[in-house]
């Protein structure tokens, strides 16, 4: 049975890869010399990761995952929240479990003790801040709707879901299991579309998925224009707004759109520094954004928070940060 917490006070429950990601700096040529996509991201197997991981083997390793970036981040900012995802008993299964521990977020799904390793995310990044990934997700493919904490995702003001988790079919039966509950107790449910290439590969289950499950959508310019299969941003908007009560759209260095029933709001971005590292910054705006919400604040103060932490990840190597961020928002909001 699993142990059971005070779930009233959960602001965000998210469901996710539980990933570490292994951060390396390389020249554009050498990117070119790999044959990857600047600022993609690519699935790989554990062959692959293994002759990846030669190349960074002096890389930093930082437990990531896009939710469970958000969920550090709702705890950094003093709000309570929880992560459901899979990792292997080894030892980067042991890495993300102690540091996401160690942000407060809480983490109760077990290990597993046989099959493949915990998952990894090969980052590359080149001089220009842009991150190019190369994710093996090993253990983390092994969710599967027994391992929901039913409690928590019924209690938690807000449900948030992983686009990568889509491409595993036991996640997404954990994903719909979770959404329909979160939706019967009353509850807010999230989704990052997480990657273009995702989009495309399930871009009408998610269209689905939006209009049937949906409240909060966070996306990019690039995985928007994807899901209504165009070029043009403002007609992925149209078609976008009877969808989702609210979606925020990351625009990078130009700060984002926000939509909320409808209506269209510019939010500014906040340059706190030089970029050194774009990794991790669309997941840290959306956990400052899902915490404003929990906090029952308005959509455009919520869009502002994650706009302002956003613009201090990407100032650091890594996805979680290492500034007071309460202080940094109270000082530009």
């Amino acid at each position: 049975m699993k142990e059971r917490i005070n779930e009233s006070s959960l602001d965000v429950v998210g469901i996710g890869n539980a990933i570490v990601d292994v951060l390396t700096k390389i020249d554009d040529s050498l990117l070119e010399k790999l044959s990857f996509k600047k600022g993609s991201m690519t699935l790989i197997d554990e062959n692959k990761a293994k002759e990846l991981y030669e190349i960074v083997n002096n890389g930093i390793q930082k437990s990531g995952g896009s939710v469970a970036n958000s969920l550090a981040c709702v705890s950094q900012l003093g709000g309570k929240a929880a992560f459901i995802g899979r990792v292997r008993n080894d030892k980067l299964g042991e890495i993300f479990t102690e540091e996401i521990s160690r942000t407060g977020t809480i983490y109760k799904t077990p290990p597993s003790s046989a099959g493949p390793s915990t998952a990894r995310c090969l980052i590359f990044i080149t001089p220009d801040a842009q991150r190019t990934m190369c994710t093996y997700l090993g253990a983390s493919v092994l969710l599967e709707p027994n391992d929901l904490d039913l409690s928590i995702v019924r209690e938690a003001k807000i449900l948030y879901l992983e686009g990568y988790l889509w491409d595993n079919p036991a996640a997404k039966n954990a994903f719909i299991k979770a959404a329909e509950i979160a939706k019967n107790a009353g509850r807010k449910v999230a989704l990052s579309l997480s990657d273009s290439f995702c989009v495309n590969r399930h871009r009408e289950s998610f269209i689905k998925l939006v209009e049937d499950y949906i409240d909060i959508l966070f996306a990019n310019e690039e995985e928007i224009t994807s899901l209504y299969k165009t070029s043009n941003l403002k007609l992925a908007i149209e078609k976008l707004k009877p969808k989702c009560e609210i979606t925020a759209i990351t625009l990078g260095k130009n700060g984002s759109i926000l939509i909320v029933n409808g209506k269209e709001i510019i939010i500014d971005p906040y340059i706190h520094g030089n970029a050194i590292d774009t990794t991790g910054a669309g997941d840290i705006y959306a956990g400052g954004f899902l915490k404003g919400l929990a906090n029952n604040l308005d959509p455009a103060i919520s869009a502002k928070i994650g706009s302002i932490c956003a613009g201090q990840i990407v100032t650091q190597l890594g996805s979680r940060s290492n500034t007071d961020l309460l202080n940094l928002i109270n000082k530009h909001l």
